[in-house]
C-alpha cells in the first residue's frame, strides 16, 4: 500500500474528504495549518495520521522556517508520493526549485487570478508556475484547465490528468450535525430533510466581480414581475454589499450576509433553498456547484470554463449564457415556476454524487495517478 502525504494551505472541505477517500487505497498522512487541524480533527477518518505546521501572515519571513520544518516531516515520514492543493503561497513556490522532495503531484485549481479577486496572495501569480514544472504530474477539473496549461504554458499533456471535482455537501451537512452536543437520529434528519422555501434563491461564497453578482441583481425584478415572493440570500464575504445596493435594498427581497460563513451553517443555507444561481462572468470549477449537489439543491450556473464541464444543462442543473440578465432570469422563472424540473434536477444531482462526484471514485482514479508516478520515480534511480 503507498505511504501518501497530502499537504494544503488552504483547501480544507476538498482536501478532508479526499484524505477520507484515500484511506480505502492508501497510507495517508495529511499536513496542514495548525488553525485549521483541530476545526477538522473530528471530521477525519482515524486511520489518517495528522502533522500540523504553523502557517504566518504571508510577508512574515519566519515562512522559512516552517518550509525547512516540513522538509524535515516529509524526510521523517519517506512518503511515497506527496500530494500538494495549489497553495498560493510564493515561499511554498520558490521552495520547490531547491533541495529534493517525494515524487510530486500537485493539483491545480486555478491557472490565473480571478478578476478582482483579492484573496491572491503577494507574489503567488508570479510563481505559482514554478509547480507546473517542477511537478511530475498535475491534476486539474476541466479539460479548458488542461488546454491553458498545454497551450499557455508547455505543459506535456501526458503529465496532466482531469479529474472531476468531488461533492462537498455531505461534509458540510456533517459538520452541522457536530454542532450539535448529541448526534441523535432526530437532529440529522431534520438538518438533513431541511423545508425548502419555494421562492429563495442562493448566491454564496467570495463576493468578487468574476462572480457576477450584478447580473444577478439585474435579473431579480424580472423574475419578481412573475414571482412576487421571490427571495435572494447572498452569503458570503469579499467586495462590500453596499456597492450593489447603493439606493438601499428591500429586505423582504433581499437576505445580506456579507460575512465568511461558519461551516456549520452552510448545508442549511443550501437545503432551504430552491436553486443555487453561479452567474459567474469566468470559472476554473466551482466548490459551490459541489456543495449544491450533495444537497440537493438544483444549481443555474453561467455557460463558462468548468462550470461548463461540470454542469449537464437541462440534465442536472441549468446553464445560461455569461453576463445576461435576461436570460439568467427566464432560467430562473422558469425553475421556480416547474417542480418537476426542480425534483428531476435534484435527483440528478444527488445521483452524480454516488458516481463521477463520489470521492470514492475519484480518489480511485487518484492512486492509478499516485502508482505511475512513484513507479517512474523508482525507475529513475
Amino acid at each position: 500500500m503507498l505511504r501518501v502525504a497530502l499537504l494544503h494551505f488552504c483547501f480544507e472541505d476538498y482536501t478532508v474528504q479526499l484524505a477520507n477517500a484515500l484511506t480505502e487505497f492508501a497510507e495517508v498522512i495529511l499536513i496542514h495549518p495548525e488553525q485549521l487541524s483541530a476545526l477538522h480533527r473530528s471530521h477525519l477518518n482515524a486511520k489518517i495520521k495528522t502533522v500540523g505546521f504553523w502557517k504566518p501572515r504571508i510577508r512574515d519571513g519566519r515562512n522559512l522556517l516552517v518550509l525547512r520544518q516540513l522538509r524535515q516531516v516529509l524526510q521523517d515520514l519517506q512518503p511515497d508520493v506527496l500530494h500538494v492543493q495549489e497553495t498560493n503561497n510564493f515561499w511554498y513556490d520558490l521552495s520547490l526549485l531547491f533541495g529534493q522532495l517525494p515524487p510530486l503531484v500537485t493539483t491545480i485549481h486555478d491557472v490565473f487570478r480571478h478578476p478582482g479577486d483579492q484573496d491572491l496572495k503577494f507574489g503567488s501569480e508570479y510563481t505559482r508556475r514554478i509547480a507546473y514544472y517542477r511537478s511530475q504530474h498535475l491534476i486539474v477539473h476541466a479539460q479548458s484547465i488542461k488546454d491553458v496549461l498545454i497551450n499557455q504554458f508547455r505543459v506535456p499533456q501526458h503529465r496532466i490528468s482531469v479529474l472531476p471535482h468531488g461533492e462537498l455537501g455531505s461534509l458540510y451537512t456533517s459538520f452541522a450535525v457536530r454542532q450539535y452536543e448529541t448526534s441523535s437520529e432526530n437532529i440529522a434528519h431534520t438538518i438533513n430533510h431541511c423545508i425548502r422555501e419555494p421562492y429563495t434563491l442562493l448566491f454564496f461564497g467570495r463576493i468578487w466581480p468574476y462572480k457576477g453578482l450584478r447580473f444577478l441583481l439585474e435579473a431579480m425584478p424580472l423574475v419578481a414581475q412573475q414571482f412576487p415572493q421571490v427571495k435572494l440570500v447572498i452569503a458570503g464575504r469579499g467586495d462590500p454589499i453596499e456597492r450593489y445596493f447603493p439606493n438601499g435594498y428591500d429586505p423582504k427581497r433581499y437576505e445580506l450576509l456579507n460575512h465568511f460563513i461558519p461551516f456549520a451553517a452552510v448545508a442549511e443555507l443550501f437545503q432551504r433553498s430552491t436553486a443555487v444561481v453561479l452567474p459567474y462572468t469566468e470559472s476554473s470549477q466551482s466548490g459551490v456547484a459541489a456543495i449544491a449537489y450533495a444537497t440537493g439543491t438544483p444549481v443555474i450556473a453561467s455557460q463558462v470554463g468548468g462550470l461548463a464541464e461540470m454542469i449537464r444543462h437541462q440534465q442536472d442543473g441549468l446553464l445560461v449564457p455569461a453576463a445576461d440578465g435576461l436570460a439568467l432570469a427566464n432560467a430562473i422563472s422558469g425553475l421556480l415556476g416547474d417542480p418537476e424540473l426542480q425534483n428531476q434536477l435534484r435527483t440528478a444531482a444527488l445521483a452524480r454524487c454516488q458516481t463521477d462526484l463520489n470521492w470514492s471514485t475519484i480518489a480511485a482514479q487518484t492512486v492509478e495517478i499516485y502508482q505511475k508516478v512513484h513507479q517512474k520515480s523508482r525507475q529513475a534511480v
